[in-house]
């Protein structure tokens, strides 16, 4: 009689019948920072998407801002949505490819947990207030490294942690799983972004130009297809994964019509200049009394300069929550009389 498995080993022997040489194996994970005992049924790179999915800073993501600020409708994509779009996309492009899918969904879930309120906007403004500049990528490292679990963060293997911090244009992530990810990010983001674009009545979609829509396609589902389809063809058995080129300069000229049509507006700057009046008076403020920080904020003040620790505190808000305390501090509230007749 065979002897039985755990069902993390037999997930080991499946990994190497059936992923790529180039694939990241479970089995050789550089490991943690703080050495744990393994878990019978999941492999580390499980563990990790666990641990990102339960984790306060996921959950937080429903309610921040992708692009537009805290839209009324119910249709448009939060920090949630886009998350689960670039899970989507990386798991296709590394199941393609024979690469770790659960490696590729552990490092999108937790590619955007340090993203600040107010989208890329709020990114900016806290770039300029802190000493050291901030950047999202970064930040989502530190929420998984410090700030979860009251200080103790969530301990993730290195190459959950490489391909979060290297997720953004332009960075190499260690693992062709990261490089999923990486590449997902913009696929995702451009196309949901132009579908809001439309949804708010910004564009409409005969504005995107034409030699644009030749390469990629005229609907969401096209253009993802396109780029799916373009990475597959142009990395596969490869130690690479990369768009064609000419699926990459259509992308890139969708992204800068984008910026000039969309992100970098008038009315896009007219909002942008309240959130930075709002995010620069919290800033000012925490700054000049950091006890008032949250118990687990004023907790790490030991340890890092108390600019860090305001931003970490201001990062994790989402738009309404931020909205929410710059009023319970700046905003005076009504009297409540007292009925005199009684």
């Amino acid at each position: 009689m065979e002897k039985f498995k755990s069902v993390r080993e037999k997930t080991f022997a499946v990994e190497e019948q059936f992923l790529s040489p180039y694939a990241a194996k479970s089995r050789e994970t550089k490991g943690r920072q703080r050495e744990e005992e393994p878990c019978q049924m999941r492999t580390e790179y499980q563990r990790d998407r666990d641990r990102i999915i339960y984790s306060k800073a996921f959950i937080r993501l429903k309610n921040k801002t992708q692009v537009f600020f805290s839209p009324e409708g119910d249709h448009y994509v939060t920090r949630l949505t886009h998350t689960l779009d670039v899970s989507q996309i990386a798991r296709s492009l590394a199941r393609a490819l024979s690469l770790n899918e659960d490696l590729a969904e552990a490092i999108a879930y937790g590619h955007d947990l340090g993203h600040t309120p107010f989208g890329h906007s709020g990114e900016r403004i806290l770039n300029k207030l802190a000493p050291n500049g901030f950047k999202h990528n970064e930040q989502s490292v530190r929420v998984v490294d410090v700030l979860e679990k009251d200080g103790r963060g969530l301990n993730l293997t290195f190459e959950v942690r490489d391909g979060i911090l290297n997720h953004k244009k332009g960075l190499k992530p260690a693992t062709l799983e990261g490089k999923c990810v990486n590449i997902a990010d913009r696929i995702a983001y451009i196309n949901h972004d132009l579908n809001d674009a439309v949804r708010a009545g910004i564009l409409k979609l005969d504005d995107v130009p034409k030699d644009i829509t030749a390469v990629l396609g005229s609907t969401s589902r096209e253009r993802i297809n396109t780029a799916v389809n373009s990475v597959c063809k142009n990395s596969f058995g490869k130690a690479e994964v990369e768009l064609g080129s000419d699926v990459q300069e259509a992308s890139d000229e969708l992204r800068k019509f984008m910026f000039e049509k969309v992100y970098l507006t008038q009315f896009a700057r007219g909002e942008e200049l309240k959130a930075e009046r709002m995010i620069s008076a919290l800033y000012d403020y925490f700054t000049d009394h950091p006890e008032e920080l949250p118990p687990t904020y004023v907790s790490l003040l030991d340890d890092y300069p108390k600019e860090q620790i305001v931003c970490d505190y201001i990062s994790s808000m989402t738009d309404r929550y931020a909205v929410y305390v710059f009023n319970r501090i700046f905003v005076p509230r009504g009297w409540t009389f007292v009925d005199e007749i009684n």
